[in-house]
């Protein structure tokens, strides 16, 4: 029999025993809530991340590009009155054409260096409202249209190093027909495409080939809004157009001047402008021969928006995806996690999709926009239908009518514009926006970037080359070309990304691999000009080399 001090002392153990029990209880609890928090602060790293790299460009950048230099062309239209951008020593522009400002000693076009962020000034004389444009075989930006004193203007801009004094020519050879919101698309024999516009319904070249050419689907497209204006332009891998207005399309022969076939109509809602969502080709690859062409249409809006604004009718919250060159070619529709019209579609360096900017309600054009939508969506065109949208990181800055997206050679995205009012309007409701952001995307929130040491500067068509990537994981290793495009009003002209086709990785020795592949193989596939060259490695993009194709 137990007596009471051994009683005691096994009762005061017992609760001894249950408070440890109860302390490390509670200290699991609290290190798995410490695990907890540190998983959800990675999974928010993970949705990207937003930075302002210029507090006041002093332009609102109505079209934008990154040339092979790493600068970006920002151009706003002249008819807008005074910038917050100075020209250079007491230059100044004397327009009697100008419908604001006739004699204006501001810039409406610059040069941004993401290196240094400086903005240097560009003088423009013409007016760009609402142009197009394109980069040439050697890397020098076409521009095209406009309004007013700009409406048949061609010009030209040929980069320089972020040092340098290249400015905007104006060329003396105008278009054909005048264009103000068209399309240029750069084609495999070094011209480029210029279709559409208001009260346009033509294709032309530049330089030019002949008289410009009728296409019905522009003139069969038009209705109250205008809404087959900036139509989608996409070169195929049969060396095809695939053209876009409204909402129907066609398969374009350029070399004939032809209609091959003419497409499904898209359910829904106007696509294009000033109802417009966004389009883009995804990636075509070297895996599949290059062969495997489809097509992404994200976003619209409600007809009537742009007829009457303020019922603020909804935005579109559909997608759809077609392979215009199957025999029976069908579009397949998902929704968006959000409604969105005036985003911008861009090809991210690991051949995801990134929707970003625009609004939830009304359309295009002055004072339209309602309900900005500031937070991206990344499409990830491999995944099972249904699990493809992934919502990342918003914004505090809302970018709607006049905003652009362009990708970066180290990977991050650059945002600017945002103008919704005729003049510039700095004050109010969704004011004119002169801060220029970027996003980086979840891919550059983990560890280090892979880094390709050799890059080739010129590849010839077809030719096998290799290349060493230093870091990142040999097992998923790619190389992929993307052609940096001219983004204006939701959509990135010119738009193109290639996957080579790799073999195997094989150790170079140090933590590097070396990485066999062959350029593409024609000027269809790859139009001559330069490309930025990324290696992704598990989904991490390196630093892009920029390389001359063709």
């Amino acid at each position: 029999m137990m007596d009471s001090s051994s009683s005691s002392s096994s009762s005061s153990s017992g609760i001894l025993s249950s408070s440890r029990m109860l302390l490390i209880m509670i200290l699991g609890a609290f290190l798995l809530l410490l695990s907890s928090l540190d998983l959800l602060v990675q999974v928010v790293e993970a949705q990207g991340s937003w930075e302002v790299v210029v507090e006041n460009a002093g332009i609102a950048s109505m079209h934008t590009a990154v040339t092979h230099y790493g600068t970006v062309v920002l151009l706003d239209r002249t008819d807008i009155g005074a910038s917050q951008l100075p020209l250079p020593n007491g230059e100044c522009r004397n327009d009697p054409n100008d419908e604001t400002l006739t004699y204006d000693c501001t810039a409406h076009s610059a040069v941004y260096d993401p290196a240094s962020g400086t903005v240097r000034p560009l003088f423009i004389q013409t007016d760009t409202w609402c142009s197009s444009g394109q980069f040439d075989a050697d890397g020098t930006l076409v521009q095209t249209g406009g309004d007013n004193d700009g409406f048949s203007k061609i010009r030209t801009f040929t980069p320089c190093a972020a040092d340098g004094d290249c400015d905007w020519v104006e060329t003396d050879t105008p278009l054909q027909d005048g264009r103000w919101y068209a399309t240029n698309q750069r084609l495999p024999d070094g011209s480029q495409a210029v279709i559409g516009g208001r009260s346009c319904d033509t294709v032309e070249y530049v330089p030019s080939s002949g008289a410009p050419v009728y296409i019905p689907l522009i003139a069969n497209t038009n209705d109250a809004q205008n809404d087959n204006l900036y139509p989608y332009v996409h070169l195929l891998p049969n060396n095809q157009l695939f053209i876009f207005a409204n909402r129907d399309s066609i398969l374009f022969d350029w070399t004939t001047n032809s209609v091959v076939a003419n497409l499904p109509t898209i359910p829904g809602e106007p696509r294009n402008y000033p109802s417009a969502g966004s389009s883009a080709m995804l990636p075509l690859s070297g895996f599949n021969g290059w062969t495997d062409a489809e097509i992404l249409l994200c976003g619209g809006s409600t007809y009537g928006a742009f007829l009457n604004p303020a019922a603020a009718l909804p935005a579109s919250i559909t997608c759809g995806r077609i392979s215009p060159l199957d025999a029976a070619p069908a579009w397949a529709m998902e929704n968006m996690p959000l409604r969105r019209n005036m985003g911008d579609m861009l090809l991210l360096p690991d051949r995801n999709v990134l929707i970003i900017n625009g609004a939830g309600n009304g359309a295009q054009g002055w004072g339209n926009a309602q309900n900005p939508v500031q937070t991206p969506v990344l499409y990830n065109p491999n995944a099972a239908a249904g699990t493809r949208f992934q919502t990342l990181t918003a914004t505090d800055i809302p970018r709607v009518y006049h905003s652009t997206a362009n990708v970066l050679p180290d990977g991050r995205v650059l945002i600017a514009g945002s103008n919704t009012h005729q003049f510039y309007t700095l004050t109010g409701y969704l004011p004119t926006e002169l801060r220029i952001e970027a996003f980086s995307p979840p891919y550059l929130g983990g560890g280090a970037q892979p880094a390709i040491t050799d890059p080739p500067a010129e590849l010839a068509y077809g030719q096998a080359f290799a290349v060493t990537v230093a870091g990142g994981n040999p097992l998923f290793i790619d190389l992929n070309l993307l052609s940096p495009p001219y983004s204006t009003h939701s959509f990135s002209q010119g738009q193109r990304l290639l996957q080579l086709e790799t073999a195997v990785p094989t150790d170079a020795g140090g933590g590097a691999y070396t990485v066999t592949t062959t350029a593409p193989p024609s000027s269809v596939i790859a139009p001559s000009a330069y490309y930025m060259l990324f290696a992704v490695s598990d989904g991490v993009p390196s630093y892009a080399s920029w390389v001359h194709v063709g």
